[in-house]
């Protein structure tokens, strides 16, 4: 099987930075696009930024400037460099990935989630 394991999460003033990582394990055989989305308290989990295999980029109105998405194929790791925290930015974030894996001669692809991060922006 395949999962998703985020890190990189806390507590940090406004203004502050933090970069979180979500590496890819298990019978993959490529990862296709990866995004990171969040989650605050009484609100919908949103998109705050993607990243295509081949490294096209997208992010959300809300980060763009702040927030940079970039992916290391060769770890299958997908990271989220935040920048100029506000305390708006306070969620759950999550990591998704569009993975084809293998299993024994036939190939998969499905969608996968991480089991979510917090990070808290507060003085």
């Amino acid at each position: 099987q395949v999962q998703l394991v985020e890190s990189g999460g806390g507590l940090v003033q406004p203004g502050g930075s933090l970069r979180l990582s979500c590496a890819a394990s298990g019978s993959i055989f490529s990862i296709n696009a990866m995004a990171w989305c969040r989650q605050a308290p009484g609100k919908q989990r949103e998109l705050v930024a993607d990243i295509t295999s081949g490294g096209t980029t997208n992010y959300a109105d809300s980060v763009k400037g702040r927030f940079t998405i970039s992916r290391d194929n060769a770890k299958n790791t997908v990271y989220l460099q935040m920048n100029s925290l506000k305390p708006e930015d306070t969620a759950v974030y999550y990591c998704n990935a569009d993975i084809t894996r293998y299993s024994g001669r036939h190939v998969y692809t499905d969608d996968y989630w991480g089991q979510g991060t917090q990070v808290t922006v507060s003085s």
